[in-house]
């Protein structure tokens, strides 16, 4: 529910703010979306129910890793039919002959991934160690949301004037400080307060990441295939993000199994209110172990944003379109 208001907001100023622009028509790819529906839900669905089910059967015939592979035939049916067929595909595929959007949609995968796995241990460290409730513990994240919220309009100018790649690769390069921070301060007797400073270093790396990498995906797009690009690019943060999830829980189990002693609790989710002291320390370095993979994760971004090219100007991708047949002129530009 605490969704509800926001959304309100946001169709509210979207009716206003958002420009009335000329629009063209368009064929809707149904085996398309079929094809991509049924194998994303089999993938996802694998990936994170797979522990719940011990990785084993889910019903009758079905299994986790059946439903995984198939999902994978599916989607790789999907990418076939989006390079054979005649119509309006889903996703033109010759997008990614682009460099700079293929490069941008690895690097918000791993963006995907880190902002869902930090989550996870950080969270069961502030409610399971220190004891807190979880409105407690999401205020531990204020200094991030307050450093993203007023720092992003000055990055989304400076992105304009400035190569996004140096942007972004300051922002990959501090969220992996922030997060390895973080971990190093993961024990059950740290002060409290002393997490408030990393949080506010996410919030700083947070604000150099967005804007620059969705800029960069779409930007050397034409204008008729920004759409297609923009769907494409949230579809693999999402992706990442269940990746992210998956793995998190694999490697907490992990950690717990070897940092906790014998005839403890091995998971987190199966437990309720603070831990018995002699619990908290075991937990606390498995939590903290467990930060390690999304501060390595979000380094793979980093490269990916070392390799971005010098974006072209919006005025000469533009003029690419202006007379052609189907694509709209100049004076449709954004201003």
């Amino acid at each position: 529910f605490v969704n509800v208001p926001v959304g309100v907001v946001a169709f509210v100023m979207a009716v206003r703010l958002v420009p009335s622009l000329k629009t063209h028509d368009h064929k809707f790819d149904l085996l398309g979306v079929a094809l991509s529906s049924v194998g994303l839900f089999m993938l996802v669905f694998g990936i994170q129910e797979g522990e719940k089910y011990n990785w084993g059967t889910i019903a009758g015939p079905i299994s986790v890793w059946g439903l995984i592979i198939a999902g994978i035939v599916f989607l790789g049916l999907f990418v076939v039919w989006q390079a054979v067929t005649k119509g309006e595909a889903l996703v033109p595929l010759h997008l990614f002959k682009v460099r700079n959007f293929s490069l941008a949609n690895a690097a918000i995968t791993t963006v995907g991934f880190t902002v869902t796995a930090m989550s996870l241990p950080l969270f069961f460290y502030y409610q399971l160690v220190r004891g807190m409730s979880p409105t407690q513990s999401a205020l531990m994240m204020v200094p991030m949301a307050l450093f993203s919220g007023v720092l992003a309009p000055f990055v989304g100018k400076l992105v304009d004037t400035v190569n996004p790649r140096y942007v972004a690769l300051t922002g990959f390069l501090l969220m992996a400080v922030a997060l390895l921070w973080t971990s190093s301060l993961m024990n059950a007797d740290t002060a409290i307060w002393l997490f408030l400073l990393p949080s506010g270093l996410l919030g700083i790396a947070s604000s150099g990441i967005w804007a620059p990498l969705s800029t960069t995906a779409t930007r050397n797009l034409g204008p008729r295939e920004a759409g297609a690009g923009a769907g494409i690019y949230n579809t693999t943060r999402q992706i990442g993000s269940v990746l992210g999830s998956a793995a998190i829980a694999a490697l907490i189990g992990a950690r717990l199994t070897a940092e906790m002693p014998a005839g403890a609790p091995q998971g987190a989710s199966g437990v309720s209110g603070q831990l018995p002291e002699f619990l908290r320390a075991g937990f606390s370095t498995a939590m903290g172990q467990s930060m390690i993979l999304p501060a390595v994760v979000i380094l793979v971004g980093a490269v990916m944003a070392v390799l971005f090219a010098k974006p072209r100007a919006v005025d000469a991708i533009y003029a690419e379109f202006d007379g052609v047949e189907g694509q709209p002129r100049s004076e449709a530009r954004p201003r």
